[in-house]
């Protein structure tokens, strides 16, 4: 028999199912063709694993009802539904429905071997979504949808020559042991970029905006040459964004074409655009419901009659208005602009519709994240409150100082509508908590000072109450220092700090030969932060300190003069006045803002010594763009005698190592002893430091690891003595760590500017915060 023409393909294919479904049914009704009875009874055979009660739940057909046969159908029906059954039949008994099932194995084991680009833990946790894991039923649809699946997540990064094979094994007790071998094969390089259409700016141009690239000397680590469907679809918003950032309000991508090569290991793309032309502002005109606002909003518009287009500008005009009335209280604020075109005149004007939406408050903030920190350190930083209007510069000021606080890695601060309640909100505060102690441990053994032991540690968020506690140690022939310091930042409620210091130095110069004398300096002492504004806080404090200098036979001539002036036993009371001002926007790894610290050390008039010792530092973060950051900072510290009387020693000022002018061993610059060459220190100190920092290549935006390039320069100088044409610089690179100890800093340096005699040190780091 011959179909007609029109019947064959898929008219014969619904023809045969047709007629598959008709012989089905006819089988249904011949298998259950008796007369209906009422069930006495219910019996279950051939179930191994499955419970009885879990059968007669699926059942819908109970002892005493009357059993026929369309319910016998609907009977088998249902259990087959469960998908655990292979094989369903009703058989009767003497009024005795009897139930045989054939239960589908189930699923033993599942082995994964061959993976390299997924976790196995991620995959079988992707399997367990789609219903495919261990003790469960085995459905073979499942298995060939989980390797459908997996295949699709290894496209997605960019390995297109993937090869999954499964194998299902049977095992004893009606299981199964599956295997999924995969056979990964190279990610698919990229050997060509190609845009066409482009007239205003040149193919090279374009393609640096994007992070795919073909391949250069650096792909190896950055692995930007291995095609991804993400990366390509990244890549393609910002080629986007940097037309309308420059006028062309209808560009459009007309093709995609990504071709791979026969063997599956090369990538060709090309793109099809179209630029349209460069558009100008003729006009911009706020509507809607403006709160009697107009003028106030009309500032914050970016854009300008005249200006050049850009779709940067008009989405931070947006954003700003809605800030703004985030700031009153309209947390779901809508600004929308709508484009007239005028193509004759190549003008664009724009009507900016404003929806404030309801006035809202905050019913209650929510704070996860906070292992370790308590929620009061937390919440005593927020300027947004509960059952208060809802203010988003409140808000992000909330954030920011939070962010400074130094304990997280990241704060984020979401709002969530209250259900039944459109004037409420709660706020979802999350934070991602960083180590925020510094422990060092060191032993070393030299020929001039023997052993050496030393230990430190500080940590600034003391058992998360958001107190500070340090405790130095370091002993050796030479050298042995003792410091004990605490702070509250929260003595009061209003925030008013309180520290105390305890420390004892000790210095035998004896045992270096670098004369026979023996220094050592005691103190103890207290003061207390007042913050004055949300960025600015002044410090205020007492030390009494006493310094003994014991001389041996045969001392250096300047501990001489100093014992002669002060004796070997002096007492010094000082008087500390600090401001500080910080308005970055995190502590960690801050993008944007300033610190500025002043910091006066003065003795009281009944003191031994009489001297100021007064320091300053600065440091600007300037963002450059969203992942890229230049930091400066600017470090002066000056030291005079008051009354004619002698600078202490000891009060010197330092430079050299990490911290200060990288590449340069720790505190070697500066006047040296002219007979033993040992480094004095000076009276005056100068430094700047600039870095740019960047991610680390690979690691996206993750801000716990950052990487920077480094140019310093600096020097310290007697009193009086300031000679620029002796500053030392140096240059490098380095890498900034949030490790499990505490913030890490590693640089390698490379002096630019130095004289005969200094002391090098290429590799330096140190754990705990610093510039």
């Amino acid at each position: 028999m011959r179909f007609p023409r029109y019947w064959r393909g898929a008219a014969a294919r619904r023809l045969f199912q047709a007629c598959a479904a008709v012989a089905v049914w006819l089988l249904a009704q011949s298998a259950f063709a008796f007369q209906p009875f009422v069930v006495r009874d219910i019996r279950i055979e051939g179930a191994q694993r499955t419970e009885a009660g879990t059968v007669f739940g699926y059942l819908p057909v109970k002892v005493g009802d009357t059993l026929t046969p369309d319910k016998a159908v609907s009977a088998t029906r249902a259990l087959y539904a469960t998908g655990f059954f292979k094989d369903v039949r009703l058989e009767v008994d003497r009024d005795v429905l009897v139930v045989v099932l054939e239960e589908r194995p189930a699923v033993a084991t599942i082995d994964i071997t061959g993976t390299k680009e997924f976790d196995k833990d991620t995959i079988r946790r992707a399997l367990r979504d789609i219903g495919l894991a261990e003790s469960r039923v085995f459905d073979r649809s499942l298995l060939e949808r989980g390797e459908q699946e997996l295949k699709r997540q290894y496209l997605s990064r960019g390995k297109y020559a993937v090869q999954v094979t499964s194998t299902v094994t049977p095992l004893e007790r009606n299981r199964v042991g599956i295997t999924l071998a995969v056979e990964e094969g190279d990610t698919a390089g990229i050997r060509n970029i190609a845009i066409v259409g482009n007239k205003a700016f040149p193919e090279s141009v374009l393609l640096d905006q994007f992070k795919l690239t073909i391949p250069n000397w650096l792909t190896w680590y950055t692995k930007t040459d291995r095609y991804a469907r993400e990366k390509l679809a990244g890549d393609l918003e910002t080629l986007r964004s940097f037309y309308l950032d420059r006028g062309y309000l209808e560009f459009s991508l007309d093709s995609t074409q990504v071709s791979i090569t026969p063997d599956k290991e090369a990538v060709h793309i090309v793109l099809g655009i179209t630029e349209g032309g460069l558009f100008k502002v003729s006009g911009i005109n706020l509507g809607g419901q403006l709160l009697g606002r107009k003028d106030e909003l009309a500032r914050l518009v970016q854009l300008k009659p005249g200006d050049v287009f850009s779709g940067r500008k008009l989405a931070e005009s947006s954003r700003l208005i809605s800030e703004r009335l985030g700031a009153l209280g309209y947390a779901f604020a809508n600004v929308n602009a709508v484009p007239q075109i005028d193509r004759d005149k190549r003008e664009v004007a724009f009507d900016v519709l404003i929806d404030p939406g309801r006035r809202v408050y905050v019913r209650r903030i929510n704070i996860s994240g906070n292992a370790r920190t308590r929620d009061e350190v937390i919440r005593r930083e927020m300027r947004q409150f509960e059952d208060a209007w809802y203010d988003a510069e409140k808000i992000r000021l909330s954030r920011e100082r939070i962010g400074r606080l130094g304990y997280f890695v990241d704060v984020r601060i979401d709002n969530s509508p209250v259900p039944d309640a459109p004037d409420q909100i709660d706020l979802n505060l999350v934070v991602r908590e960083q180590p925020t102690g510094a422990i060092n441990f060191g032993v070393g053994i030299s020929t001039a000072e023997k052993l050496i032991l030393s230990a430190s540690i500080n940590q600034q968020n003391f058992l998360g109450s958001g107190q500070s506690l340090g405790f130095d140690v370091n002993t050796s022939r030479i050298n042995r220092t003792v410091n004990l310091s605490f702070t509250d930042p929260y003595y009061t409620q209003d925030g008013i700090s309180r520290s105390f210091d305890l420390y004892t130095r000790t210095f035998n110069a004896s045992a270096l030969n670098l004369g026979d004398y023996r220094w050592r300096s005691s103190g103890a002492g207290i003061r207390f932060g007042v913050p004055y504004t949300e960025v600015d806080r002044v410090s205020f404090g007492v030390v009494a300190e006493n310094n003994t200098l014991t001389l041996g036979s045969n001392p250096p001539q300047r501990f001489k003069d100093y014992v002669a002036s002060f004796g070997e036993s002096s007492n010094a009371l000082l008087a500390n006045l600090g401001w500080r001002r910080d308005s970055r926007d995190s502590a960690f790894a801050p993008t944007r803002g300033h610190l500025n610290t002043a910091n006066l050390e003065i003795t009281l008039p009944a003191a031994d010594l009489r001297y100021y010792r007064t320091t300053f530092v600065h440091q600007t973060f300037l963002p450059i763009t969203k992942d890229y950051t230049l930091a400066l900072n600017a470090d002066v510290g000056v030291g005079r005698p008051l009354g004619g009387n002698i600078y202490p020693l000891f009060k010197n000022f330092y430079a050299g190592g990490i911290g200060s002018v990288r590449g340069f061993s720790q505190s070697s610059l500066g006047p040296r002893d002219p007979v033993d060459n040992v480094p004095l220190g000076g009276q005056t100190r100068l430094v700047g430091n600039a870095e740019f920092i960047f991610p680390l290549p690979g690691t996206g935006n993750d801000r716990s690891f950052r990487s920077f390039v480094f140019l310093d320069v600096g020097n310290v100088f007697s009193a009086g003595a300031i000679d620029l044409s002796t500053m030392r610089a140096s240059t490098g690179i380095g890498l900034n760590w949030a490790s499990p100890i505490g913030p890490m800093k590693i640089g390698f340096g490379f002096p630019l500017r130095r004289q005969e005699g200094d002391r090098l040190q290429r590799m330096q780091f140190q754990i705990g915060s610093g510039f």
